[in-house]
Parts: C-alpha cells; sequence; structure tokens
C-alpha cells in the first residue's frame, strides 16, 4: 500500500547543472545507478504513480537531476544513470560532473537508493559509492530489479 505522502508527490524541477537546483533545505533520498536500472521506475512505483517520472527502455534517457516534492520538507531525486548511455560523451561529462556536485555539496542529502540490475553485478563505481555513503554516515539501500 502507498503512503499518502508519495501518492502525492508531484515534479518539482529539473536541473542541467548543480546552481539550478533548489536550495538546500529539508531532506532528500535521491535514486542512483546505472543508465536504465529503474530508477524512474522505481520512484513511480514508490509513488503508486505511473507518469510521475518519464521512462525509457533506452539508456541514458534521463540525462537531468529531477526533484519531486513529498511535502514541504521532503523531496525524491531522481539522478542520471552511469554507465553505458545513448547521449554524446560531452552531455555524459555534464550530467556526471552535476550528480557530482549534488552528492559531494547537498547538505539536505539524507540516503541513497542504489538500483541494481540483478544479472549485473555491483561495479566498483557501485561499491565506491556505498563505500562514499559510508564515510559520509549516509544511509544507502540497494534495491533490485528483475
Amino acid at each position: 500500500m502507498v503512503s499518502n505522502l508519495y501518492r502525492a508527490a508531484n515534479f518539482l524541477t529539473s536541473a542541467a547543472l548543480y546552481s539550478q537546483i533548489p536550495s538546500d533545505t529539508g531532506y532528500e533520498i535521491a535514486f542512483v545507478g546505472r543508465s536504465n536500472a529503474g530508477k524512474s521506475s522505481a520512484i513511480n512505483a514508490l509513488c503508486g504513480q505511473t507518469n510521475l517520472c518519464r521512462t525509457s527502455k533506452i539508456p541514458g534517457r534521463t540525462q537531468l537531476l529531477n526533484f519531486f516534492q513529498l511535502d514541504a520538507e521532503r523531496r525524491l531525486v531522481d539522478l542520471p544513470g552511469y554507465g553505458y548511455a545513448k547521449a554524446p560523451g560531452a552531455e555524459q561529462q555534464r550530467w556526471q560532473r552535476s550528480i557530482a556536485e549534488y552528492l559531494n555539496q547537498r547538505n539536505c542529502l539524507r540516503g541513497l537508493i542504489l538500483l541494481m540490475d540483478i544479472r549485473t553485478p555491483l561495479t566498483e563505481y557501485d561499491w565506491n559509492l556505498i563505500t562514499w555513503c559510508s564515510e559520509r554516515n549516509l544511509s544507502v539501500h540497494v534495491l533490485t530489479r528483475p
């Protein structure tokens, strides 16, 4: 059963650059993982909505940091994936820089949901991300999809 808090989630904004994201207040949980791991689909399922996040079968469709408001204090953040993506290299580098800035500078970030495809083992990048969270006392939960 989906909580009313999640069911009421709505799109807040998208940001191509760290300087464009909402103010660093409240609480955020970010969804991270390889391209096409199911981050956007997981947010849709969690919120009991089919079209809250745009989804695609093509890796690399999420190219912006997408913010979804749960209430005045809480947000979910759909981050672009890492690894293979059908996007130019320069674009991939831009969004990876934005992700790095977000993860390293965001004070309201409380934890990560790391999405992975059960057919693909955690990569070195995934393990580095888990270690990074541990060093910063951030919660990290690994969510697998079949």
